[in-house]
This record gives structure tokens, C-alpha cells and sequence, in this order.
């Protein structure tokens, strides 16, 4: 009796936990719960951001490397207008799209951060990906910040670098 007592915590444990790593999905917010109509966008003015990200790092020689999960940071800094990002296309480091994080434009509220998590597992982008993000603010707005966190252990290591976006239109 003692045994199957055992039996069945174990296997309740088991099955309650979840799987996190393993996947080569990525991983993001729920942007559905973010979107606007594109018309109420019409007045607004365009831009767009450049955000080098690296999701593969070359250490000791071109021949080894180590994956690092990547945060791609979306931040409103304004105090008072709501940011709209329009798109957000994630690419290699041959130009290929890898990903669109969304198909309608979502809001960004004042002091706001969104956030686009890449697992170190499964990586495609390697050491050359990077970010292109569209985006609409009113005239008088604040641009929006676009960053790049990449980190990584790798056992008593541990590895973390920061990159800035730049406008490129």
C-alpha cells in the first residue's frame, strides 16, 4: 500500500510539470489583445527601427558557439501618447524573414514595455539576426525605444549584453 502511495505522488508530479524549453516556437505577449484599427492610424507619422539582435555567439573560434535567449524590448518612454507598432519582423543574418510577430498593428500605452522572448533552443537567427519594427506615433510624440537583451549560463557562466534600436526611416 505504502508503494502505491509512493506511486501516485510520483506520477502526479510528474504529469504537473510543464515543459519550457524544447521548442523552436517563440515565445511572445498575446498581441490579439493589443490590437487597433489601422484606420484610426491614418494621421499619424511612420517610422521604422533597425534592432541587431544575436541569438548565437562565436566563442574561442568561428567553429563554437553558444545559443543565448534574446528579448526584443519594446518601450513607449512618452509620459502621455500611446504608440502603435504596425509590424514586427524578425530576420537571419541572410536577410531571410524568420518571423512576423503580428498582422495588425497593436498599441503600446505610455511607459509601456512589450516584449518578444527568443529561446536559446532551436535558433535560427544565429550571430547576424535583427529586428525591423514599423511604427506610428502622433507628430508631437515621443519616438519609441526599441532594445535587445541577449543572456546565457552555461554552467558557473553567465553571459548578458544590451543593443539599441536605430531609426532607419
Amino acid at each position: 500500500m505504502k508503494t502505491n502511495i509512493i506511486l501516485f505522488f510520483l506520477l502526479v508530479l510528474f504529469c504537473s510539470c510543464e515543459e519550457h524549453y524544447g521548442t523552436n516556437e517563440p515565445h511572445h505577449e498575446n498581441f490579439e489583445k493589443r490590437t487597433v484599427h489601422s484606420t484610426l492610424l491614418d494621421s499619424l507619422e511612420s517610422g521604422k527601427t533597425y534592432l541587431s539582435v544575436y541569438s548565437q555567439i562565436y566563442s574561442l573560434s568561428e567553429h563554437k558557439t553558444h545559443n543565448l535567449t534574446v528579448t526584443a524590448s519594446i518601450r513607449n518612454i512618452g509620459l502621455k501618447d500611446t504608440v502603435y507598432i504596425t509590424k514586427a519582423e524578425y530576420y537571419d543574418t541572410h536577410a531571410k524573414p524568420i518571423h512576423t510577430y503580428f498582422d495588425k498593428p497593436i498599441y503600446v500605452a505610455p511607459l509601456e514595455t512589450v516584449e518578444i522572448v527568443i529561446d536559446d533552443v532551436g535558433q535560427t537567427g544565429v550571430a547576424g539576426a535583427n529586428f525591423i519594427f514599423d511604427w506610428k506615433i502622433k507628430m508631437t510624440s515621443t519616438e519609441p525605444l526599441f532594445e535587445g537583451v541577449m543572456i546565457s549560463t552555461y554552467g558557473s557562466k553567465g553571459l548578458s549584453f544590451t543593443t539599441q534600436g536605430k531609426r532607419i526611416e
